[in-house]
């Protein structure tokens, strides 16, 4: 049947005009708006363990290349982000250029943080002297490369209109001479005969010169990202290694926050504590989020939650390239009650930017596809639940687990359980609910599939759930809706 309904011209002409507009302003050719206008990333004043993006609940999980997205010139960015979009990811990190590494460094296949020659960007202009160990003329540190600050707006622009956050990592150790021969830092580097020092003494408070240079890069980079809601910076990545001090990064957190003092409300600021777990004793009060590498099992989110701060598993690796040990390594964090993960997804490289690339075998992490499909299920899962309202439980399982079965659980007693079960095992556990009637399913965290689903109709104490499974499995119980 045609219906013919009479529209007023001006509402007509009204909607086109802000169609237009529309369209122009998520081109991805667009420069008009280089930078959102609402809050930045923020703790959640709800529970601070999570992020508040954009006026909802937030928590961050990605997979993300091997941080060179913007100083390696031959990085498809744009394809990079629209991948992280398609598969589900809201996060990325990015080392900003006062670091870099010769190819073949950590046995790293087709490294994007290992730019071909000239192809590396970084802060600072080139000079027109020869000489740069990596390739092509040596660099002023008095002069800004303004086509590398044009990259990077674009590339945090162009991430926020897909929802995806971006740690800007402002520094990073020096682990051996390889990456200290190709730094811009390096006097040997620069026409400004700043850095002639011992790679460990680069980042600390007697390197000379260069504590200037990198102050002057922080403050610009604050000045270029001011404006973004979709960033939040780290102070150094890996700082327990190639000698950088305590102080410095202080140094560096408090030029930072002079940077940024007239802004309404300043970006969040991450510190890197630590591979694996320590507790964190006397807490930086300018630090909101507090990453950790290699963060499994879980313990760093467990002995650092009464800071009421985001604890954060910032990297992963050197466990083989197979997918199950990544997959669990997430879902143990989350439901730990972690607010942040980031994989490094070796499947991102300059010609492979969909993240297709091949893992050889001998790659110190994993990747892919079909990991990061799974990740997207826990993101699923875990973004099913009021998760702000969620809090690490340790309490409702009232019976041992078999050998080899390890749990992880949130829960709001009485309302919402989240748990998650690594170990094949015939799992009957008893967990103690209050009263009332709950929806009980158990999922695969490999497929996303429903393996058991029923309605438990339960008079209180403990309920007997039981589950074959495979590898792993996720058990969410809701209370039933009247």
């Amino acid at each position: 049947m045609n219906h013919f309904i009479r529209i007023n011209p001006y509402f007509f002409l009204s909607f086109i005009l802000a169609s237009v507009i529309t369209a122009l302003s998520f081109s991805p050719t667009s420069r008009a708006a280089d930078a959102s206008p609402t809050a930045p990333l923020a703790l959640n004043p709800a529970n601070p363990h999570y992020f508040l993006f954009r006026g909802k609940p937030t928590f961050l999980l990605g997979s993300t290349e091997h941080y060179g997205a913007v100083l390696n010139a031959d990085f498809d960015t744009m394809r990079y982000l629209d991948t992280l979009q398609k598969d589900g990811m809201n996060l990325t990190r990015l080392f900003t250029g006062a670091y870099c590494e010769p190819s073949g460094a950590f046995n790293i296949a087709k490294n994007t943080l290992a730019p071909e020659g000239t192809r590396f960007l970084c802060p600072w202009a080139r000079s027109d002297a020869d000489g740069y160990a990596g390739g092509g003329k040596k660099f002023d540190l008095g002069k800004w490369d303004e086509a590398y600050f044009t990259r990077l707006k674009d590339y945090i622009t162009q991430a926020g209109r897909r929802g995806v956050v971006v740690e800007v990592v402002l520094f990073c150790p020096y682990y051996d001479e390889g990456q200290w021969a190709l730094s811009p830092l390096n006097a040997r580097n620069n026409i400004n005969s700043i850095g002639d020092l011992p790679r460990t003494d680069a980042n600390t408070l007697h390197n000379g010169r260069l504590l200037e240079t990198q102050q002057a890069m922080v403050r610009k980079i604050a000045g270029e990202l001011k404006g973004f809601d979709n960033i939040y910076y780290e102070i150094c990545n890996e700082p327990y290694f190639g000698g950088v001090a305590l102080d410095w990064q202080y140094r560096i957190l408090d030029t930072l926050a002079e940077a940024e003092k007239d802004l309404p409300r300043r970006h969040l600021v991450a510190q890197n504590i630590a591979n694996g777990s320590k507790k964190i004793e006397m807490p930086n009060p300018g630090v909101s989020i507090f990453n950790f590498h290699y963060a499994t099992p879980p313990e760093a989110v467990s002995v650092n939650f009464g800071l009421d701060k985001v604890i954060a598993d910032d990297e992963t690796g050197f466990k083989g390239t197979g997918d199950e040990i990544y997959r669990q390594e997430a879902w143990e964090f989350f439901l730990a009650g972690g607010g942040s993960f980031d994989h490094l997804d070796y499947s991102f490289t300059v010609g492979h930017e969909d993240g297709t690339f091949e893992l050889p075998a001998k790659q110190p992490g994993g990747g892919g596809p079909a990991l990061r499909k799974q990740f997207r299920i826990l993101r699923d899962f875990l973004g099913g639940f009021d998760f702000v309202g969620l809090k690490p439980d340790h309490e409702s399982i009232k019976s041992p687990l078999p050998k080899g079965t390890t749990a992880h659980g949130l829960s709001k007693p009485g309302e919402a359980y989240a748990f998650y079960f690594h170990g094949g095992a015939k799992l009957a556990v008893n967990f103690s609910l209050p009263a009332g009637a709950y929806k009980v399913d158990w999922i695969s965290p490999k497929t996303g599939e429903t393996e058991s689903s029923k309605t438990l109709d339960h008079a209180g104490g403990e309920a007997t759930l039981a589950i074959a499974f495979g590898e792993d499995v996720a058990l969410r119980i809701v209370r039933a809706k009247p």
